[in-house]
Parts: structure tokens; sequence; C-alpha cells
């Protein structure tokens, strides 16, 4: 529980009162340490995914499947080694020290202040993402062996799966928007690919294209926050003492604890609303598209129409974790605007009643968890919504291990009652 040591202070800057000086002092503190092992994490499953994308079918047809899943399971236990070095070291180190970070190299710099870095980073928050990722995702791995042993395509599949994974690292541990953003869209790609894995039968072609569609929507609100949190910070709309436009998120959150940029921001609107606002139900709406919250969620249940070990993937470990860990990466932009909160808040209550009451009424074993999950979904969101950060992301690691283990379960059921759902 230690290493969580400085969430509570920015629950309770969330809340108001005492706390907010308490979270100022966390900002503060944390300081960043370079850590050189970072960059390793993402590379092994993307080494996994290039060498079975490009030569996958010419090993399976020299050696056998086994060397597909060797190489894709292989590629995440070594990424899994390094993570878990990572968290003995941020155990081992101050608490004001849980912060690593490495900058690999400068991507883009206009020279008027618009820079992006190729970075990561890992604090306690996107540490408890990477596990959680990492360890379910290398048990769906194993149990694809078993459940994919019968198909032509077993080579792609574990590629789709190792992308799926690099996608989902690149937005846990992506030191800024721009990173973020990068896996936030490798995520919606992959998801296409292994929903729509079996592309002949129609009706799966088109869960894919649909579950692409949706999350592209929810994306357009994301880019709309993004830019409009980095055009304020420029000054477009008012001026604000003290701000540095820049995407990474420990900047960010520097300046709006302690620098008293959250402060200034609170006092310009855009088209009548308050700006914070504008940029909290932009990012929200981004986050409704990944996470399945209404009225976006209706992508989720149609991705059922891919293999079940792609279901578990999405359901616990990758993808509709996205929003809600989106949304504490960046706590302290949104508890700056009580407007947002309340949205969030009412929208998840409504999704965690409706997508319960649709589920009561399923047949099917994959639909009854899919409206489960986005029923999960919405008490997580109510979680960030009312300030109590800690509680929505716990559930998010709690939730993340047994619903994995019910749709592995249901896909054995499945695999024994020869397809029949």
């Amino acid at each position: 529980m230690d290493l969580f040591a400085h969430i509570p202070p920015l629950i309770l800057a969330a809340a108001g009162g005492h706390g907010a000086a308490a979270a100022h002092e966390a900002a503060v503190q944390l300081a960043p340490q370079h850590h050189a092992w970072l960059w390793l994490i993402p590379l092994f499953p993307l080494i996994g995914f290039t060498i079975n994308a490009l030569f996958g079918l010419k090993l399976q047809r020299a050696l056998g499947k086994r060397a597909n899943h060797t190489l894709a399971i292989g590629a995440m236990v070594a990424s899994w080694v390094v993570a878990v070095g990572c968290f003995v070291a941020m155990l081992q180190a101050p608490t004001e020290q849980r912060l690593f970070r490495q900058i690999l190299w400068n991507i883009l710099d206009t020279g008027n202040g618009f820079r992006i870095d190729l970075g990561f980073a890992l604090d306690p928050l996107s540490m408890m993402m990477v596990l959680i990722i990492l360890t379910i995702g290398t048990l769906i791995h194993v149990y694809s062996t078993g459940y994919m042993a019968g198909d032509k395509a077993y080579w792609r599949f574990f590629a789709y799966l190792n992308l799926f994974v690099v996608a989902m690292l690149l937005l846990v541990m992506g030191e800024n928007f721009a990173v973020m953003f990068f896996g936030w869209e490798g995520v919606g790609l992959a998801s296409y690919l292994l929903i729509s894995f079996w592309y002949e039968d129609v009706e799966k072609a088109q869960a894919g294209m649909k579950a692409f569609v949706v999350n592209r929507i929810g994306d357009f609100g994301f880019i709309v926050g993004m830019f409009t949190l980095y055009w304020a910070l420029t000054g477009a709309w008012g001026p604000v003492p003290g701000a540095v436009p820049t995407l990474s998120f420990h900047e960010l959150q520097v300046q709006f604890v302690s620098g008293g940029v959250g402060e200034a921001l609170g006092h310009i609107q855009l088209f009548g609303l308050p700006i914070l606002m504008v940029i909290g139900v932009g990012l929200f709406i981004g986050a409704t598209g990944k996470s399945a919250q209404f009225p976006l969620y209706v992508w989720l249940p149609d991705a059922m129409a891919g293999p079940t070990p792609v279901s578990a993937l999405i359901h616990a470990a990758t993808m509709v974790t996205a929003g809600v860990y989106m949304i504490g990466r960046l706590n302290f932009l949104f508890a700056l605007s009580p407007e947002t909160m309340t949205i969030i808040a009412v929208v998840a209550a409504f999704t965690a009643f409706f997508a319960a009451t649709i589920g009561f009424v399923q047949h099917d074993i994959k639909k009854v968890l899919a409206y489960s999950t986005v029923s999960q979904l919405g008490f997580m969101f109510i979680g960030v919504g009312v300030g109590a950060y800690w509680t929505g992301l716990y559930h998010l690691l709690t939730h993340a291990f047994f619903k994995a283990t019910l749709f592995l379960g249901s896909g054995a059921v499945i695999y024994g009652c020869p397809h029949n759902q």
C-alpha cells in the first residue's frame, strides 16, 4: 500500500478543503528520476509482433505453430520481468522519487515552444497498469495456445495480440499526450484487427468495423480536449500567468497544482462555457468511446464476435480500462471542473444501471459478460467522477482479474460445447 502513498492527497484535493494543500506538496515533491530500462518494456512485445507479422507464416510452416506462440509468449515474459524489476526499484525508492522517466529522443520541435518527445514514465499509477497488462496479457497468450490451436492463421493471431499489448503499454507509459494518443489509436487499430479476426464471416467483420468507427467518434472528443488544453496554455483565449505550453503530464501537473495555472484557467470561458469544462468534457467523450460508456457503449457487446481470448484481453487488461486510466492520470485537471465531474458521475451511474438491466435478459454467455463489463466500468467512473480516484482505480484492478477469469472460464465452456454460446 505504501507504493500509492501519493494518491490520497490527490483525492483530498479533488474533494477540496485541506487536501488541496497536501496535493500541492505532493506534486512539488514528486521529482522525476531517470530510468534506463523503461523502453525495454514495450520493446519486447514490439519485436514479437514484428517477427510474427513479417515471418510468422514461414515460421509456422517450417517449425510449426509452437514457434509462433513461443516467440509471442517469450516477448511477454521478458517484458514482464523488466516491469517487475522497475516495480522493485520503485518500492525501494523514497516516496518523493517514485516517478521514473526516460526521454529517448525528440520527434518534433517547431521552434516556437511546441515540442513532442518520445518518452516513457512510470509512477505508481502507470506501474499498476503495466503489471495488470503484462500479467493478464501473458496468461491470455498462454490460454490462446490451446483455444486457437486449430486456426490456420495462428501466426497472425499472436502477432495481433502482441500489437495490442504494445499499444496499451504506450498508452499507459506515455510521458506526454502525444505518446498516449499514439497508443490510444494503436489500441483502436489492434481491437479492430482482433475483433474481425475471422473476417470471412460478414457478421464478425462488421463487428470489428463498428468498434473502429465508434471509437473514432470518441477520439474526436479526445483530440478536441487535448488541443484546447494546449492552446489555452498559450494564452489563445486569455492570459494565463505562469503557463508554459506543454504536453508532458508531469509538467502539466506541476503547473496546475503548484503554479496557479489551474486557477487562472478557471476564469477563462470559451463559447460561454468554462474552458476547463470544455477540456474536461472533450477528454471524457474520448473516455466514453474507449471505456464503453453511454452512448458510445454500443461497440462492446458486438465485440464478442472475436475469439474469446480477445474478449478477455479487451475487457480485462487493455482497451476498456483506457478511459478510466486517462481520467486518473489527469485528476489534477478534472478536479478543477465540478461541472465535468458531475457529468462523469451522472453518465456513469446511468450506464451502470442501464447496462446491468440489459445484461439480465441476455442468453449469450459472452454478451452477459460484455454488459457486465459496461456496468462495472460505470462504477469505476462513478468513483473518479466523485473525486474518489483511489476507489475507481482499485475497482479497475480487481475487475481486471475477475473479468479475465470469467471470460477464460466461459471460453472453456464454449470450447467444450462445440462452440455453443
